[in-house]
């Protein structure tokens, strides 16, 4: 899951991307409201943690352009703003939640999970052959045994499971699964590719993870 935060403190966006990225989320940083607002309209986040107070465009402008174009992207305001008047007015332009500064991580991080939980309609389980993986209790089984990834393994199978029957090019991955945006020596993936399908214990009749030779992997059934 990636998340963006609009936050022109220092002190705080470290801490949040430090807290989140633990946490196993992806974390991007905009410090003004104009930049945050044109990352924001790329599309590529499933939640937007926003400051009222950022230099550019303020916080609620953000909120009020980006709700035209998505809808369903959850948004959280944290802020000093600390009125009722002001929580209401926030939750009014188009915010799912509101937190007042200063405030405990432990509840940020619950109130992101209840607006990432996984709505009605939607997919938490993702399959191929034998393979599934449950993106809300952070599991992947094969044929009923359970499978032990690391963050990065389970993240990158993530995204191909995501993408099934899609060519997920070496960049995309590289800047989905490890969060980097510049030129980089894309073999670690060759890597993890390998690794999981030494811990899935794919051979041949099982080759779900298939290479795109110089352009990536996909994953699909046989």
């Amino acid at each position: 899951m990636r998340i963006l935060v609009i936050e022109d403190e220092p002190g705080i966006f470290n801490f949040l991307k430090q807290g989140l990225e633990e946490e196993s989320y992806f974390v991007d940083i905009a410090e003004d409201g104009k930049k945050g607002l044109q990352m924001a309209l790329s599309g590529e986040y499933d939640l937007l943690l926003l400051d009222w107070m950022v230099p550019g465009m303020s916080g609620i402008e953000v909120c009020r352009q980006f709700r035209k174009d998505f809808v369903e992207t959850p948004i959280i305001f944290l802020t000093a703003k600390d009125t009722t008047d002001e929580t209401v007015f926030g939750l009014q332009s188009g915010a799912n939640d509101y937190i007042k500064k200063p405030f405990h991580f432990e509840e940020l991080l619950e109130r992101i999970k209840v607006q990432l939980r996984p709505k009605s309609g939607e997919h938490s389980l993702f399959k191929v052959g034998s393979i599934s993986l449950n993106t809300t209790t952070h599991q992947v089984f094969k044929g009923g045994e359970e499978i032990r990834l690391t963050q990065k393994e389970f993240a990158l199978l993530e995204y191909l499971l995501r993408n099934k029957g899609r060519v997920c090019r070496r960049s995309r991955i590289i800047e989905s699964v490890w969060d980097i945006h510049v030129d980089y020596n894309t073999g670690v993936i060759d890597v993890f590719i390998n690794s999981l399908r030494k811990k899935l214990n794919l051979g041949k009749e099982e080759n779900y993870i298939q290479t795109v030779r110089g352009v990536g992997y996909i994953v699909r059934e046989e």
